[in-house]
C-alpha cells in the first residue's frame, strides 16, 4: 500500500499569545500544495522503517511514521508492518512534510486494517502527534488557530494560479524562531482573507516569522523579493521557514534560469 504525503504551505502567520504550557497560540492558513513524499507500507515480521531520498533528522525509532504507527497500536490489535518513507519534502522547511508523513500513516494504518475511525477520530490521534498533523486528515484549505490544531474552513481556492516554492540551503529551527517573537494581535483578520484577490494580498498578510528569520538568514529573504521581481502576485515565508512561495498568475518563461537556488516546486 502506499500513499502520498503532501506539504503545506501557510498563507499569512500571526503569533497572538504565548500560552501557560510553554507554546503560542497562533493563527494561519493552511493550504495543501501537491509536493509529496512518498510512503509504502506492507506486512512484515518486524515493525521498521527505511528511508530514501533526501536526508531524515533523528533516529528511525524517532521517525512520526512509527510514532504513529505505535499511537494506534496501543489502542488497537496492529500487526507489524515494514514501511519505505522516500523524502521529498526538505526538513526544517516551514513546509509540514513530517506532520503530513504522520498523518497519512494513521489514515493508511486505519484503510490498511479496517479500524473504521473516522475523520474526527484520526484528528484527535494526530494531534498527539503535532500541532499541525491534523491539518492533514481533512487536507483541505483552513483557518487555524490554538497552535495550530484547531481547525476551521476557509474557501480559497488557487487552483487558476501557479504556485512556485523555493528553499535555500539553510533550515530553520522552530524555536529558535521563536526567540525574538513578540505576540501580538493582527492588525488584519485571516478568516476575511478569502473575500479578497490574491492582488491585494501584499499589503495585508504577513508572516510574523519573516522579522526574527530574516536578519539571520537573509538569503531567504532575497528569495523572496525576487519572487515578486519576477511577478508573483503574493509571496511569503512558509511556516518558520526556510521555505519561501510565490504565487503566480502566469509563470515566467526564464523561471528555471532566474532562480540560483534552483526550484523545489511549481505547478
Amino acid at each position: 500500500m502506499i500513499v502520498f504525503p503532501n506539504a503545506k504551505i501557510n498563507i499569512g502567520l500571526h503569533v497572538v499569545s504565548k500560552r501557560l504550557d510553554g507554546y503560542h497560540n497562533l493563527e494561519t492558513i493552511f493550504y495543501p500544495v501537491q509536493l509529496s513524499d512518498s510512503l509504502e507500507m506492507a506486512e512484515a515480521n518486524e515493525t521498521r522503517i527505511s528511508f530514501s531520498g533526501l536526508s531524515v533528522d533523528g533516529p528511525p525509532e524517532q521517525n512520526l511514521v512509527l510514532k504513529a504507527y505505535q499511537l494506534l497500536k496501543n489502542d488497537f490489535n496492529l500487526s507489524p508492518v515494514q514501511f519505505h518513507l522516500h523524502k521529498v519534502i526538505p526538513a526544517g522547511a516551514g513546509l509540514g512534510g513530517g506532520s503530513s508523513d504522520a498523518a497519512f500513516t494513521l489514515k493508511m494504518l486505519n484503510d490498511f486494517f479496517q479500524l473504521r475511525l473516522n475523520n474526527e477520530q484520526l484528528k484527535n490521534y494526530a494531534a498527539k502527534l503535532g500541532a499541525d498533523c491534523s491539518f492533514f486528515i481533512e487536507n483541505k484549505p483552513a483557518f487555524a488557530t490554538g497552535i495550530g490544531n484547531q481547525l476551521s474552513p476557509v474557501k480559497i481556492d488557487l487552483l487558476d494560479y501557479r504556485i512556485v516554492i523555493l528553499k535555500p540551503d539553510v533550515s530553520v529551527s522552530t524555536a529558535d524562531a521563536y526567540k525574538n517573537i513578540i505576540p501580538s494581535k493582527p492588525e488584519f483578520h485571516l478568516q476575511n482573507l478569502a473575500e479578497l484577490p490574491v492582488s491585494e494580498w501584499k499589503n495585508l498578510v504577513v508572516n510574523d516569522f519573516e522579522k526574527s528569520v530574516f536578519p539571520r538568514f537573509p538569503e531567504i529573504k532575497n528569495l523572496k523579493n525576487k519572487l515578486y521581481e519576477l511577478g508573483a502576485e503574493f509571496a511569503s515565508m512558509s511556516g518558520s521557514g526556510s521555505a519561501v512561495f510565490g504565487i503566480f498568475r502566469h509563470l515566467p518563461t526564464d523561471l528555471d534560469n532566474s532562480i540560483p537556488q534552483g526550484i523545489l516546486f511549481s505547478r
